[in-house]
């Protein structure tokens, strides 16, 4: 296996738009992701599964394992101007840097055969300070048609003096749909950025910008309790990479090779 990505059901989806929340700074896409999927009761039509992510299952509560995998749902618009949604969620990104292209590459060619032509990734910006107030929303775009589209709803496009990269699929797929003639965003909560503390504040801005500019209307009040239910599975999978990546960086390590970096 390579990568691979599973259709379970082929919906007919009118121009919609891409939504990619997977783990990263924060856990801000993921929760932001995760939380707009359960409020609109979402459909799972795709799984995507990969050699490049990390090599081991999850073995839940009831004993059964399970591969790390990404996962498309999609959205119907039901008022008039609201389009058609496909959502990327995920347990994991992947290890290695030629397994980010292929990935990137694998959903770019799966999302646009529905017809979709805009992209808006969701991450945080690590600040490395806790914050006390509410967190800003950065922006980074892939042409200046689409920053001036997005005047007046709350995105903060200083972010070039804030950060020079964004490493990982929220970048990539900005950067490589605009080779495609595809329109993307990358919106990044402001959050402190320290490793396994997710940010549901950050998460909220995040969500509140997003639902302004697809013109969705989704109750937050219950985000807090969802994220404490997301917290301790996003946590475990964490903590297994990490012991992983150690415990395959010492083999290297041994064999004179160089360090096993995660990227993502």
């Amino acid at each position: 296996m390579e990568t691979k990505i599973t259709t379970l059901e082929r919906p007919k989806l009118n121009n919609p738009v891409m939504v990619e929340g997977l783990p990263g700074i924060g856990n801000v896409g993921r929760v932001a992701a995760g939380y707009l999927i359960d409020q609109t009761k979402a459909v799972k039509f795709a799984e995507l599964h990969s050699s490049h992510f990390l090599p081991f299952v999850l073995v839940h509560d009831n004993s059964e394992v399970a591969l790390l995998k990404n996962e498309f749902y999609y959205i119907k618009g039901k008022k008039k101007g609201v389009r058609d949604i496909i959502i990327l969620i995920g347990d994991a990104q992947s290890l290695d840097q030629v397994g980010h292209y292929e990935i990137a590459e694998k959903i770019l060619d799966f999302v646009e055969g529905f017809g979709c032509k805009e992209i808006y990734t969701l991450g945080g910006l690590g600040t490395g300070q806790l914050e006390t107030q509410k967190p800003k929303v950065f922006g980074a775009v892939s042409s200046q048609k689409l920053k001036k589209k997005l005047d007046g709803y709350g995105v903060d496009f200083s972010v070039a003096s804030k950060v020079g990269t964004i490493v990982g699929a929220s970048g990539l797929l900005v950067g490589l749909g605009k080779l495609r003639g595809m329109d993307g965003v990358c919106l990044m909560g402001e959050t402190a950025g320290f490793p396994i503390v997710t940010d549901p504040k950050s998460a909220e801005s995040v969500l509140k910008v997003l639902m302004k500019i697809l013109g969705l209307n989704i109750d937050l009040e219950a985000l807090d309790e969802r994220v404490k239910e997301m917290e301790t599975f996003i946590n475990k999978i964490e903590s297994l990479q990490r012991k992983a990546v150690e415990e395959m960086s010492k083999g290297i390590q041994k064999e004179g090779k160089d360090d096993l970096r995660y990227i993502g």
